[in-house]
């Protein structure tokens, strides 16, 4: 009784931020965001730098796109860093092609994306049943685990019947999108994430190609493309593994529409204080930026730039220019280093 309970109040809560989700999205529309000048560019860029972010990349979404744009090698960043990007970009410009021509998925097709994904950073392997390369977008002919200790994802050899399923399950569900709402085709997207890195495919480069995979479906109609931070790992791997324990999909599903509502709101709201507009509050009160930051000091003056822009929902730099600005009109003041020092609000 209690854990039919429990899963009644999990389906309400995802219902309302189901609903939240899809009012975010009309408001980001309505903003123009996404029609605002090499939109598509830079939000692919974005996607790039957090998917190998995730991976261990230590490459800045400004520097992707000095070297994306002007083919510059990044001094300071390594040449596994930065082929890693390179040929996840190559990987994502290929399957917008393939979204916009409504191409089915198919196995040869995953294998073109996992190639592309890993051509410069993938290796080889030689096993008693033959060799085979990441870098070719071989399926993998050995068993794999989920880290030390954990547990082992499905049999090498179970991986093309699987997968098989997988792409006719998923081009059946994309054949019935006219028919969805927004939520019923985020959750398509979410699921075939989940399912793809399930079953495990290749022997590197998985997370990379179940992100590319969900992007792809967002890309073909027509949604915000979700994004995973490096700050989201923890949280993201807890999921995964949750959701493969419990066999319940909404986990994962109640975890990714949580994202996308965090980090769309954060974006509508850099974008608002770009523009000079009022941001609303918790309280539903429209607030400048300056008025909630003083707010946040005065109820506690150890407050950092990120702890301030993770309450406001705005960029840590969106945060360090209001502050800056506060400091110069003798508003707020630091006292001490910056590191433990504390501030002080003269209004």
């Amino acid at each position: 009784m209690v854990g039919r309970e429990k899963m009644i109040n999990f389906a309400l809560k995802f219902n309302i931020m189901a609903t939240e989700l899809e009012q975010l999205v009309g408001r980001y529309r309505a903003l123009g965001i996404d029609r605002q000048l090499d939109y598509d560019k830079f939000y692919l860029y974005s996607i790039i730098t957090h998917s190998t972010a995730i991976e261990g990349s230590t490459i800045t979404e400004l520097e992707n796109q000095i070297m994306f744009d002007n083919g510059i090698a990044l001094k300071g960043k390594s040449l596994v860093e930065q082929n890693m990007n390179l040929d996840l970009k190559a990987a994502y410009e290929r399957t917008l092609e393939l979204a916009r021509s409504h191409s089915d998925v198919t196995i040869p097709r995953l294998k073109e994306l996992s190639a592309l994904t890993m051509r410069n950073t993938g290796a080889e392997y030689h096993t008693a049943l033959g060799d085979f390369s990441s870098a070719n977008g071989d399926l993998r002919l050995l068993n794999v685990t989920a880290g030390v200790g954990g547990k082992s994802y499905m049999s090498f050899n179970k991986v093309p019947v699987k997968l098989e399923e997988f792409c006719k399950s998923l081009n059946s569900q994309r054949r019935k999108a006219d028919g969805m709402t927004m939520q019923e085709l985020y959750d398509m997207s979410f699921d075939a994430h989940f399912n793809l890195v399930t079953i495990h495919p290749w022997a590197d480069g998985n997370g990379r190609m179940a992100r590319l995979v969900m992007n792809w479906l967002q890309f073909e109609f027509g949604l915000i493309p979700s994004r995973i931070f490096a700050d989201d790992k923890e949280e993201y791997i807890k999921a995964l593994v949750e959701t493969r324990e419990s066999e319940n999909l909404d986990v994962f599903r109640n975890f990714m529409t949580q994202t996308m509502i965090r980090h769309i709101t954060t974006d509508i709201n850099n974008f608002m204080e770009s523009i000079g507009e009022d941001i609303l509050a918790e309280s539903g009160v429209k607030k400048k930026t300056e008025d909630l930051i003083i707010e946040l000091l005065r109820s506690n003056p150890k407050h950092t730039t990120k702890t301030m822009a993770d309450a406001i929902g705005i960029s840590d730099k969106g945060i360090e220019k209001q502050l800056a600005k506060l400091k110069s009109q003798g508003k707020i003041e630091r006292i001490g280093p910056a590191k433990g020092g504390s501030w002080k609000v003269n209004v």
